[in-house]
């Protein structure tokens, strides 16, 4: 039988993840964890707070738990990271040494997140590759490349069995944004849906790849249950849904809320925007666990909007 620990459960991506994991594998076998003292009310599993830099609490509750795959997604997002770039490093690349000693002595698989961040200006930022320059241009991004050097490490090193993949923007309407750059995409909808205008903080012609949040959990459960022999990147591996610019989205939306406008004032996150890709080249992905998304823009503002009349941070 799984038990699944979770940490940074209640983010934008650990939120949705939880209560996928607990449909898919019983709310018994999944126990939630983040540095709050309280669990939102809609996680509905164990919940236990955890701050993933307590190596001995971890090892703890792992061991405790009987803990045989962990989803570790605490961090401290892209524009958050430009704020307090020292605390940012110390929660994303310890907490995750932590997490992958735990996984050593305990023969537990382990997810973690990686990023578009990774990438840096001097690449293409078209269509760019699964190997490729990484010259990342904040502290988000630098702990992102040295993370994903580590998960490769404990598994060529160890035998950790760490998978891994490289969101991109990801866009959810059960939870408030992160503080990520890309969160402009999941802001915009709850201001159409709230207040009917939204200053956007990025260019209107800066185009980043996307995802949909029900395509990025069904990647990362896919991605957990694949075949391990079939694996060819212990790194993290491209993945890719979406790829628009504010204005597209925009317009998309005012297609359903013609009353809705968007003006534009880029702040210090088109600096970070300006040094990732455009799109992403995840055909990696698509060989190895066969990969596809299912969400295109229209399906995706479909949804979104449908749901936002019944969320309750709007």
């Amino acid at each position: 039988m799984e038990k699944i620990l979770i940490t940074g459960a209640c983010g934008q991506l650990g939120t949705e993840l939880t209560r996928s994991l607990a449909w898919h594998y019983g709310r018994n076998s999944v126990v939630a964890s983040d540095i709050l003292h309280e669990a939102p009310e809609n996680l509905d599993v164990a919940y236990t707070q955890l701050d993933v830099l307590d190596a001995e609490h971890l090892r703890l509750l792992a061991h405790h738990q009987g803990v045989t795959q962990i989803y570790h997604l605490a961090a401290t997002l892209s524009a958050t990271g430009e704020k307090h770039p020292l605390s940012g490093w110390d929660l994303n690349m310890q907490g995750l040494l932590n997490v992958l000693e735990v996984a050593r002595t305990n023969k537990i698989r382990v997810f973690w997140p990686s990023s578009i961040a990774v990438f840096g200006a001097h690449l293409n930022t078209a269509f760019t590759p699964q190997h490729s320059l990484l010259e990342p241009a904040t502290v988000y991004g630098i702990s992102k490349v040295a993370g994903e050097l580590w998960c490769k490490y404990y598994f060529e090193r160890y035998g950790v069995d760490v998978r891994s993949l490289r969101y991109p923007g990801l866009i959810s309407h059960s939870a408030p944004p992160g503080g990520g750059t890309t969160d402009y995409a999941v802001d915009i909808f709850l201001h159409a849906a709230k207040s009917k205008a939204y200053t956007c903080y990025l260019q209107e012609h800066t185009i980043l790849p996307m995802l949909y949040m029900p395509d990025a959990i069904r990647a990362t459960l896919e991605l957990m249950e694949a075949d391990p022999k079939k694996l060819s990147v212990r790194t993290s591996y491209n993945l890719h849904g979406l790829s628009f610019n504010p204005r597209e989205l925009a317009k998309a939306i005012q297609k359903r809320l013609p009353d809705f406008s968007v003006h534009y004032a880029p702040d210090e996150r088109q600096r970070i925007a300006d040094t990732w890709p455009g799109a992403v080249d995840d055909h990696y992905a698509r060989n190895d666990w066969r990969w596809n998304a299912r969400y295109d823009l229209d399906a995706m503002c479909d949804d979104m909007l449908a749901h936002l009349t019944t969320t309750t941070y709007v």
